[in-house]
């Protein structure tokens, strides 16, 4: 009932008593030249907290009190050229692990975890259910595996409904336990700045807020100031809370579109003359700063804060649905473009991209785009793309770069789950569990250059229609533990076993207080009513569909 499904899984006759408790020992696999420095720390730190997680008495040497240990090796092995897999190996006298770093021993733990009770996921660990036939023990075998694809991620806007650190936090738990091992955190747009800067206090102090909020065009104002910003010490503590769980945070700082916020706390970056505001409305565009060399300056000093705090590998740079219609009226600009040698508008939206990162690549971070700066040519060679805007933009992306898989249909969790008219009001239209369990990161239909750069994907939770936590479960799972098999996996082969072992899974989700959508229908209080929040539009994604694809090709 593992999930997602492992590549092997094989059990053998006995089970391991975990009534004794474990004795836990990391060390480095002997046949590796040795993990970096820290890694072995970490990955005992990371043990002994999923052991203590699951109420697994841990930490004691092996002893007559204590005889069940815990072998954690960490280090690469020679068969294992990806460098990706683990292995978990139960016997009536102990538990093996055998992971190549941080992140794929944070899977075998998760692996062990699903071996065992889901009321061993609860908060007080194992037996906090009360059950008086629930078994503290564990069947004998061995668990072999890797993921297909490197990526395997969730998106989380925190800027259009700011979301608190601790929800941050209890997120990156939740992608840990289906072993996504990547959190894109969407910072900055045009309803708020979330990144309290050290050097530009203003773009907390001004962009961090907005005196109102009305949930789309027709929508009332409710006249409540709403933000919140996560300050740098903030920014380092997600950062490596994630590492330590398997989890690459990966911060977005949205530009040069996008920027209602940063332009209101800073007005001399965006259009002269102009008033700036944070937009009181979630469903505000059509914004840009100046791509010039000023805003580039201050831009780079903005990512240095950033991965000065997060130590990040990836920062993603936005680059999608900028308003470019004044830069051809503004002399900064097309004095600048003449300087370069350009002719359009869509050429110096590139330029800062490629500019900043340039910048991002001297500190060995790697830059990312929306498919808009692909089609501007904002990229390097190593830049990925995050291709949302159908499938010809994935195909076209991945004929030259690297892509992360996030086209709106099926991965955009902000889109309702079914066409039932009970479903709470949301993006409009209905993405499916069947849509997201049917999903082919790489095409059989393209080339063997295209699906060898499909890095992996991941799905979006944007929330203008999400206030808070309660939602981001309703809209997230179980469709989140559907993509986690595609991206583990490489797809759903067997439809009807992964719906066995799905109606399992939720009995963990249940534990683990996550408040999904029951497959047969919303809960009571998770419909939509008869206010604010009925449901106004129904069967509206093919139409989203044939939209998102006719844009495809536009800046």
């Amino acid at each position: 009932m593992l999930l997602p499904r492992p590549k092997h899984a094989g059990q053998r006759p006995g089970r391991l008593d975990l009534t004794a408790g474990l004795a836990v020992h990391v060390e480095q696999l002997a046949a590796d030249d040795g993990p970096p420095d820290g890694t072995l720390a970490a990955a005992e730190r990371s043990v002994l907290r999923a052991v203590a997680r699951l109420g697994l008495l841990a930490g004691h040497p092996r002893d007559d009190a204590h005889p069940v240990p815990l072998q954690v090796r960490v280090g690469r092995r020679a068969d294992d050229p990806t460098g990706t897999a683990h292995t978990l190996d139960v016997t009536p006298e102990g538990i093996t692990i055998e992971a190549t770093d941080l992140e794929s021993v944070s899977h075998a733990l998760t692996t062990l975890a699903q071996l065992l009770p889901p009321s061993a996921l609860r908060a007080a660990g194992l037996g906090a259910s009360g059950a008086s036939d629930e078994v503290l023990d564990v069947p004998c075998g061995r668990v072999e595996d890797s993921p297909r694809y490197p990526w395997r991620g969730g998106m989380l806007d925190v800027v259009r409904h700011f979301a608190p650190k601790r929800t941050v936090l209890r997120y990156i738990d939740l992608l840990a336990a289906h072993r996504f091992n990547r959190m894109h955190l969407h910072l900055t747009d045009d309803q708020g700045w979330r990144i309290a800067s050290e050097r530009f206090p203003r773009l907390a102090e001004v962009g961090s807020w907005r005196p109102s909020t009305r949930l789309g065009p027709d929508g009332e104002h409710d006249r409540t100031p709403h933000g919140g910003s996560y300050s740098l010490a903030d920014l380092r503590e997600i950062a490596r809370y994630g590492r330590e769980r398997g989890v690459v945070v990966v911060p977005e700082i949205d530009v040069p579109g996008h920027t209602s916020a940063l332009r209101a706390a800073y007005p001399e970056l965006g259009r002269p003359g102009v008033d700036h505001t944070v937009q009181d409305t979630v469903w505000a565009g059509g914004s840009s700063v100046s791509p010039t060399r000023p805003v580039v300056a201050f831009l780079t000093e903005v990512l240095d804060e950033l991965c000065d705090a997060m130590e990040v590998p990836y920062v993603h740079l936005g680059g999608d649905e900028c308003d470019m219609s004044w830069w051809a009226e503004d002399p900064a600009i097309t004095g600048e473009m003449a300087e370069h040698g350009y002719s359009e508008p869509s050429q110096m939206h590139a330029h800062l991209l490629r500019a900043l990162a340039s910048h991002l690549a001297a500190r060995g971070v790697r830059a990312i785009v929306w498919d808009e700066g692909l089609v501007t040519g904002g990229v390097l060679e190593d830049t990925i793309v995050m291709a949302w805007r159908g499938e010809r933009a994935s195909s076209r992306a991945a004929r030259t770069h690297d892509v992360v898989r996030s086209p709106l249909f099926p991965t955009y969790f902000n889109f309702d789950q079914s066409d039932d008219p009970r479903e709470p009001r949301s993006e409009g239209g209905a993405i499916t569990l069947d849509d997201v369990a049917a999903f082919a990161p790489a095409p059989a239909d393209w080339t063997d250059t295209q699906r060898s750069h499909v890095l992996g994907g991941q799905f979006q939770v944007w929330t203008e229609w999400v206030p808070d936590e309660r939602r981001i479960d309703y809209l997230a799972f179980p469709r989140a533990c559907a993509l986690a098999e595609v991206l583990w996996s490489g797809g759903i082969e067997d439809r009807p076993g992964f719906d066995a072992r799905l109606r399992h899974h939720l009995t963990r989700l249940d534990a683990l207080g996550v408040e999904y959508r029951p497959l047969d229908g919303p809960l009571p209080w998770q419909q939509g009513g008869e206010g604010v929040w009925k449901r106004t539009s129904t069967d509206t994604i093919g139409a989203t569909r044939t939209w998102v694809e006719s844009v495809a090709d536009a800046p």
